[in-house]
């Protein structure tokens, strides 16, 4: 059965010589792969719209075996070029993207979580590199997760409290603009790493770098 949607490349890995398999964000089918067979060749109908948060209308045949599906067509709407020309940018996006991976089940329907990505993406490149937007991001997945932290219970300084309220109950571009201490960001983001790591058992290596970026 082949269906169609829309969806971000989150990732792709070589699968053979020739093939590519890619990773997607979906607003209607959440996270699938697929194989996108010959892209690798010079003359194959995919080869400049596959990479790394290309946006794009796409069909795949769905697998009766496996999660792997077949990559049928693809129509390229958006490649974030912007992202490429900065890599601390790119980092950043990356990040969000693995914590993504790291914290939701495959072929979940998840458009909050991919409206949240599609808004990361297009904000990154309005503004320097901040740790607040990486902040932000974390305490709007967990929200869209049900698993947003009782702060009130925490043990975070009234001052930071309130920046977390600002950070969920604004978009990203209100969150570049919040100014936050050296201590403000070392604090909120020492208690968000603990809590990833206990409802997630693990985060992603680039979270580090998405902060000194």
């Amino acid at each position: 059965m082949t269906q169609r949607t829309q969806g971000l490349i989150l990732r792709t890995r070589p699968l053979t010589e020739t093939s590519l398999i890619v990773h997607w964000l979906t607003p209607a089918f959440g996270r699938i792969a697929t194989v996108a067979k010959g892209a690798c060749r010079a003359n194959s109908p995919f080869r400049g719209k596959l990479d790394l948060f290309f946006l794009a209308d796409f069909s795949f045949s769905r697998s009766r075996r496996s999660e792997l599906h077949t990559l049928r067509e693809v129509s390229l709407l958006g490649t974030h070029k912007a992202l490429r020309e900065q890599l601390a940018l790119l980092q950043q996006a990356s990040y969000c993207a693995a914590l993504i991976e790291q914290a939701t089940e495959t072929e979940t329907p998840l458009l909050a979580v991919h409206e949240l990505m599609r808004g990361l993406l297009d904000h990154l490149p309005k503004q320097p590199p901040q740790p607040q937007t990486i902040l932000a991001f974390e305490l709007k997945l967990l929200n869209e997760l049900g698993l947003t932290p009782d702060f009130e219970k925490s043990k975070l300084t009234a001052g930071v409290k309130r920046i977390t309220t600002t950070l969920l109950q604004n978009d990203l571009r209100t969150a570049s603009r919040l100014k936050l201490s050296e201590a403000q960001v070392k604090e909120l983001r020492q208690f968000l790493h603990g809590f990833l790591i206990f409802h997630l058992g693990n985060i992603p290596k680039g979270r580090s770098t998405a902060f000194t970026a």
